[in-house]
């Protein structure tokens, strides 16, 4: 795959990401903000519950638009083989957006909502590297 393709393909997954960060401020701004009231619960559960939300999105859109010519099969065991990498991966990249969002409101004292933007932006780069080269790499055909 050339340069222009690689491009294509993170454009993809940029707009896809940008579904995923939505789902991921949406659901991080509602807990944080209607359920849970401690620091623990702002800071560390809603948004480990808002990035499985966001992940799910993300791997549904993904396997769909992005990267549907290197599915191997749209069965249920080829779905969950990818969506198990998929998930791993972003659990991995996960911490390091855990660790910036953190870092970032210790440093800025801005809301977690702020927090998580800046982080979720760096992180997406990450994530489509993973996406790209291990998680829905391509086979060659035979």
């Amino acid at each position: 795959m050339g340069f222009v393709d690689t491009l294509k393909r993170l454009g993809k997954h940029t707009a896809v990401s940008l579904l995923g960060t939505a789902t991921d401020t949406l659901v991080l701004w509602f807990l944080s903000s209607v359920v849970f009231k401690s620091y623990v619960g702002e800071y560390i559960v809603s948004p480990i519950i808002s990035f499985e939300c966001a992940t799910l999105v993300n791997f549904l859109s993904s396997s769909k638009l992005v990267w549907r010519d290197r599915m191997q099969g749209e069965n249920l065991k080829s779905y969950l083989k990818h969506f198990l990498k998929f998930n791993a991966s972003y659990a991995g990249v996960f911490f390091l957006k855990m660790l910036l969002l953190l870092g970032l409101e210790r440093l800025t004292r801005w809301d977690v909502v702020w927090c998580n933007l800046i982080a979720v932006t760096i992180c997406g780069f990450i994530n489509f590297f993973m996406n790209e080269k291990v998680i829905f790499k391509d086979t060659p055909k035979s």
